[in-house]
């Protein structure tokens, strides 16, 4: 299974924040915005993950991210020269994926909830058996959004989430539901192929939900519900950002725990050993982030 950060965009509903650096490199609260959907992809134990950003941008989280052997993990990147819609993500990334299901995330959504590492792995498991997965969330605001129409296919509550796409439209005048598609995806392999035949929409861009329509056709396209429990953030804009940071912020320092610590989710995971994490510890020196490693480091926080 492979993974894709799209990281790319030039950010202008950021400026001047975004004018001299990457949106994904901007602060929520204390850590850099793409360890999150970093994390997330790493939650689906997908270890193989393509970073696609602008010219300008990618050495420098290049420069973050380094290799990826840090977290246990394989980074490589590639550039964005234009952004003209998600789907070219595929496009871009066609020799990465080469034969294998591929997971997508945008590199401003960040995602919370217990009992989302089960939801990755039915995702990741129906890719692996030729089925897209795409992800909804409630918004008061759907005309926004790429949002699906769908039926629940069980009354009992426990199943609350299954349910049957019937259809997906982009940003629709009438929303057929409150349920916005979130940017993460789960596809299977031959993605590429399917992208290359997403034509430009009238904006000029390869839609993701053109691709996710043509995966509805053939009767592939499942969908999953991030019902209550679960907390979906764009950190796109300056009000996203805000409720982004204060989020994490409220988590992190109510709660006591640190959430999307990619070297943390390696370590549970047996990619990186007690060396690697010392290594890391060390690296963030004094900072919360680096005190929390070593708190792992040395079993005072189990989880």
């Amino acid at each position: 299974m492979k993974g894709i950060i799209l990281a790319g965009g030039s950010g202008t509903r950021l400026y001047p924040l975004t004018m001299v650096t990457s949106k994904q490199l901007l602060p929520v609260y204390n850590k850099p915005m793409i360890y999150y959907p970093l994390s997330t992809l790493m939650l689906a134990q997908i270890r193989d993950i393509l970073v696609i950003s602008t010219p300008e941008d990618t050495p420098r989280i290049r420069q973050l991210l380094g290799d990826g052997s840090a977290f246990g993990i394989n980074l490589s990147y590639a550039v964005q020269e234009k952004p003209e819609g998600l789907a070219q993500a595929f496009l871009i990334g066609k020799d990465f994926i080469g034969d294998e299901p591929c997971a997508m995330i945008l590199g401003d959504n960040i995602f919370y909830g217990n009992g989302l590492g089960y939801k990755l792995a039915r995702a990741s498991e129906a890719a692996k058996k030729g089925e897209a997965t795409i992800f909804g969330y409630y918004v008061e605001d759907p005309e926004r959004f790429g949002v699906m129409e769908f039926k629940r296919t069980s009354p009992k509550r426990e199943n609350a989430e299954s349910v049957k796409v019937l259809g997906v439209e982009e940003k629709p005048k009438e929303p057929k539901s409150n349920y916005a598609i979130v940017g993460l995806y789960f596809y299977p392999s031959g993605v590429s192929d399917m992208a290359e035949q997403v034509k430009p929409s009238a904006r000029g861009e390869l839609e993701i939900t053109t691709l996710n329509e043509m995966y509805l056709k053939e009767d592939r396209l499942h969908a999953q519900l991030l019902g209550r429990g679960f907390t979906w953030l764009d950190a796109g804009t300056f009000y996203s950002l805000r409720r982004a940071t204060n989020f994490v912020c409220m988590i992190e320092e109510y709660q006591g725990m640190t959430i999307s610590a990619p070297e943390e989710i390696a370590y549970r995971f047996g990619w990186i050993d007690d060396e690697k994490l010392r290594e890391s510890a060390e690296k963030y020196g004094k900072s919360p982030y680096g005190e929390h490693l070593r708190a792992v480091l040395e079993g005072k926080i189990v989880l």
